[in-house]
């Protein structure tokens, strides 16, 4: 399985992760009709189906994990001046908190299964300055969830999202 990080510095608007990086695991999935159930398996709810909004946004209270059931996409990570990436079917892409993302074009049969760590609810945040220090803080608390999405209690999240210790 091809798996990519990315990480991406705080922009004054989107504030995105200190401590861990975005990752993409990319055709992880063949039957993408198993997405959702998979993530519910391992611990991953308050699942839905549907797209990614196209303004930058980001959720402060939780990590979020997006599952592509069809179609393709390309979507922005990390705010204005951030990554562009291509999405399609059976592509899976764990954002942490804090990590803005948007939808820049999609296939008309583009659809995402979204879910978060023991189904956590989530803000939308979207960098107004109100939204900070408050959003900050919040991002700071979130750990890391006790599973990956994908592979439960182990796979890639569990060797790549480790917090540096400050010397």
């Amino acid at each position: 399985m091809d798996v990519k990080t990315y990480r991406f510095e705080d922009d004054g608007s989107i504030p995105n992760n200190p401590d861990f990086p975005v990752l993409l695991y990319r055709g992880v999935f063949d039957e993408t009709d198993g997405i959702q159930a998979t993530f519910e398996h391992n611990g991953w709810g308050n699942s839905w189906v549907n797209g990614v909004f196209d303004y930058h946004h980001y959720h402060s209270n939780t990590h979020e994990v997006l599952g592509v059931k069809s179609g393709r996409a390309t979507v922005q990570l990390g705010g204005a001046t951030g990554d562009l990436v291509s999405l399609q079917a059976g592509d899976v892409l764990i954002l942490p908190a804090g990590t803005g993302h948007r939808r820049l074009e999609a296939s008309a049969d583009f659809a995402i299964v979204g879910a978060y760590p023991e189904g956590r609810d989530y803000d939308t945040l979207t960098g107004k300055p109100e939204e900070r220090p408050d959003n900050v803080l919040r991002i700071e608390r979130v750990d890391k969830p006790a599973t990956d999405p994908v592979f439960g209690t182990t796979g890639p999240l569990h060797e790549q999202w480790t917090k540096e210790e400050m010397a």
